[in-house]
């Protein structure tokens, strides 16, 4: 399962004209899902994301975390994360999970991550979205279980 990952001033997604969910100060994670992902993929995720230190301490050094910080989390499925782009010119997706158990899992994380931490917003999977964002610093990264 990949997350890519960024620290964000405010972000939002709507869908149909209208806002599915909203953040301000946190993480926009975009989430792409592999066939061979499970459920413990998903805890395995949730936890790197809210506890990876990227948010700046009293010093400006990247030293705290989501969870130090209780910023938002904004959850974005986004298939085109595990593309194979290695070679030629279209983007293929053999590697990602099918539809069905990809929502399957991706409201599975969804719904753990909201068990877990009081901040959790969510795009919805299958769904044409708009993400806005204001990406701070800029600040990105990609984590990644299993595989």
């Amino acid at each position: 399962m990949l997350g890519l990952i960024q620290l964000v001033t405010h972000a939002d997604v709507n869908i149909g004209g209208s806002v599915a969910g909203s953040i301000q100060k946190g993480i926009l994670a975009l989430i792409g899902i592999e066939k061979t992902d499970t459920e413990k993929h998903a805890q395995q995720l949730f936890e790197r994301i809210i506890n990876y230190r990227i948010f700046p301490d009293d010093s400006g050094k990247m030293n705290l975390s989501l969870s130090n910080v209780q910023g938002g989390l904004l959850l974005v499925p986004q298939f085109t994360l595990v593309a194979e782009t290695h070679k030629g010119t279209r983007p293929g997706f053999s590697t990602g999970m099918p539809p069905e158990p990809g929502k399957i899992l991706f409201d599975y994380l969804v719904s753990h991550a909201r068990k877990k931490y009081p901040h959790v917003a969510a795009g919805e999977f299958g769904a044409y979205m708009q993400v806005n964002l204001c990406n701070d610093g800029p600040v990105t990264f990609i984590l990644k279980t299993g595989n």
